[in-house]
C-alpha cells in the first residue's frame, strides 16, 4: 500500500492526528510527458512566471549604490529595498498555499504575477524611503504567490520522470528574470533615473505575466478543495518534523543568503577606487548569471547519475570556493569567482527546491512553501548581515561571511542520514502510529 496526496486533520474524539487524503487527481492523470504540447506549454509558462517574478523582485539591487546616493541613506538601509520585498514574499508564501489549495495554482499564480507587475510600476515612485521599503514589502508579497506554486505546479502537472529536469528549468528561467531585471535597471537608470529603470524592469515583467497566462494549460493534476487553517496548521507541522526537509531548508536559507549578499554589495566595491565602474558596466558582471542559466539546466541530469546529495554537497562547496575567489584584486579574478558561485547557486537551489517537493509525504504545497519561507527569510536576513559586514570589515568582511555561509550547507547535507531514508521510512518516522491511513486513501491505494 502507499498514499499519494495526504492532509493532516485533527480528530474531535482524541488528541491524536489521523490521515486523510486531500483532493485527489484523476486516477489516470500521470503528468505531462516530454515532447508533448502539454509538456511543452508547461515549460514555457513556468519559464515566463520565473522571468516575471525574479526580475523585479531583485531589480534594485544592480543600482543600489545609485539608491543609497539619491536618497542619502547607508548600504544597509539601501539593501532594504531587496531585503523588505524578500520579507514579504517569505511571511506570504504560506496564505498563498492556502489560497491555491482553494482556487487552484494556476488562478493563484495568475492573481499573483498580475498584483506584483501592478505593484512594480507604481512603487518606484514613492517619495519617502520609508514608502519605498514598505511598497517593495507589499511587491513582494504579491510575488510570494509564484515560487513554491510553480514547484508544486509542475509536481502535480509534470510526468514524474521529468520533474528534475522541469524544476531545472524553471529555476533557469528564474536566473533569466534575475539577469533581466538587474541588467535593464542600471543603463535606465543612468538615463531616467533609478525610479524608471525600477519601473522599466516592471513593464518587462507584465509582458513575460501576459505569456504565462497565455501559455499555462488547464490543470489536469489537482483538483481545487480549500483545508481549514487547523488543517494546514498541522500540514506545516507535519512538514517540520521531517528532519530531511529541515536539511533541505537549511541548504536553501545559507545558499541564497550568500548569493544575495555578494550581488547586494559588489557594487559599491566595483564603484570605489581602484575598480571606478559606472552602474551601466557594473551591471555587466551580472551576466555570471548565464552560468546559473546553464548549471540549473544539467543539474537535472547530474542528478540523475549521481544522486541529489552528492550534487547538493558539491555545489555548495563550489559556492564557497567562488566567494573566496572574489577576494582577489585582480577584476578577472573576480569576475570568475562570481561566475562559479552563481552557477553553483542556482545548481543547489534546483536540487533543493525539487527535492521536496518530491520528498513530501504529506502537505506538498505547504512543505514547498516552507522552503521559501526559509529560503527568502535568509536571504532578507543575511543580506543584511552583509551589509553590516561591508560596513566593518570591507569586502574581505563580506566574501568570508559569504564563504562560511555556504560551506555550512554541504556539511550539513553530508552529514544527515535523514536525507539517505526511503519516502515510507521518514513517514513512520515523522508521523507516529497514530497516524493510519483513512478507508479513502486505502481505496487510492489499492486502485492504483
Amino acid at each position: 500500500m502507499h498514499w499519494t496526496q495526504e492532509s493532516v486533520i485533527p480528530s474531535v474524539e482524541r488528541m491524536t492526528t489521523t490521515l486523510v487524503p486531500a483532493p485527489l487527481p484523476p486516477a489516470a492523470w500521470t503528468g505531462h510527458r516530454r515532447g508533448s504540447r502539454g509538456y511543452r506549454r508547461t515549460v514555457a509558462a513556468l519559464v515566463c512566471a520565473g522571468v516575471a517574478t525574479f526580475a523585479q523582485l531583485y531589480s534594485p539591487q544592480g543600482i543600489l549604490p545609485v539608491v543609497a546616493a539619491d536618497l542619502g541613506v547607508s548600504a544597509p538601509t539601501a539593501s532594504l529595498t531587496v531585503s523588505a520585498a524578500t520579507l514579504g514574499l517569505a511571511l506570504a508564501v504560506l496564505p498563498w498555499s492556502v489560497v491555491a489549495d482553494r482556487v487552484g495554482r494556476v488562478r493563484a499564480i495568475r492573481a499573483a504575477l498580475v498584483a506584483a507587475s501592478a505593484l512594480g510600476v507604481l512603487v518606484p515612485f514613492a517619495p519617502t524611503t520609508e514608502l519605498l521599503v514598505a511598497g517593495r514589502f507589499l511587491e513582494g508579497a504579491a510575488l510570494g504567490g509564484v515560487p513554491a506554486l510553480a514547484v508544486t505546479l509542475l509536481h502535480e502537472e509534470v510526468h514524474a520522470a521529468h520533474t528534475p529536469v522541469v524544476a531545472g528549468l524553471f529555476v533557469g528561467g528564474a536566473s533569466v528574470g534575475g539577469l533581466a531585471g538587474r541588467v535593464l535597471a542600471a543603463p535606465v537608470a543612468e538615463l531616467a533615473g533609478w525610479r524608471v529603470g525600477l519601473a522599466t524592469v516592471s513593464a518587462l515583467c507584465a509582458v513575460a505575466t501576459v505569456a504565462f497566462v497565455l501559455l499555462v494549460p488547464r490543470a489536469r493534476g489537482f483538483s481545487p478543495g480549500g483545508a481549514r487553517l487547523r488543517e494546514v496548521g498541522a500540514l506545516v507541522a507535519a512538514n517540520l518534523r521531517d528532519r530531511g526537509l529541515l536539511v533541505l531548508y537549511a541548504n536553501g536559507a545559507l545558499v541564497i543568503g550568500g548569493f544575495v549578499t555578494i550581488y547586494n554589495y559588489l557594487g559599491f566595491r566595483l564603484e570605489a577606487p581602484p575598480y571606478l565602474l559606472s552602474p551601466a558596466v557594473t551591471s555587466l558582471v551580472f551576466f555570471a548569471y548565464l552560468g546559473g542559466t546553464v548549471s540549473s539546466r544539467l543539474t537535472g541530469s547530474l542528478t540523475v547519475r549521481w544522486g541529489r546529495r552528492r550534487v547538493l554537497a558539491a555545489a555548495g562547496a563550489a559556492m564557497s570556493a567562488g566567494a573566496l575567489l572574489t577576494l582577489a584584486p585582480q577584476l578577472p579574478v573576480i569576475l570568475l569567482g562570481l561566475v562559479a558561485l552563481t552557477a553553483a547557486f542556482f545548481g543547489a537551489h534546483a536540487v533543493a527546491s525539487g527535492w521536496v517537493g518530491h520528498r513530501a509525504v504529506v502537505g506538498r504545497a505547504q512543505a514547498t512553501s516552507l522552503y521559501n519561507v526559509f529560503y527568502y527569510a535568509a536571504s532578507s536576513l543575511l543580506g543584511w548581515l552583509g551589509g553590516v559586514a561591508w560596513v566593518h570589515a570591507g569586502w574581505s568582511g563580506v566574501a568570508l561571511f559569504v564563504a562560511g555561509a555556504t560551506l555550512v550547507a554541504p556539511l550539513l547535507a553530508l552529514g544527515s542520514r535523514s536525507l539517505h531514508e526511503p519516502a515510507t521510512a521518514t513517514r513512520r518516522a515523522a508521523h507516529p502510529q497514530n497516524l493510519t491511513p483513512s478507508p479513502v486513501a486505502a481505496r487510492s491505494s489499492s486502485a492504483s
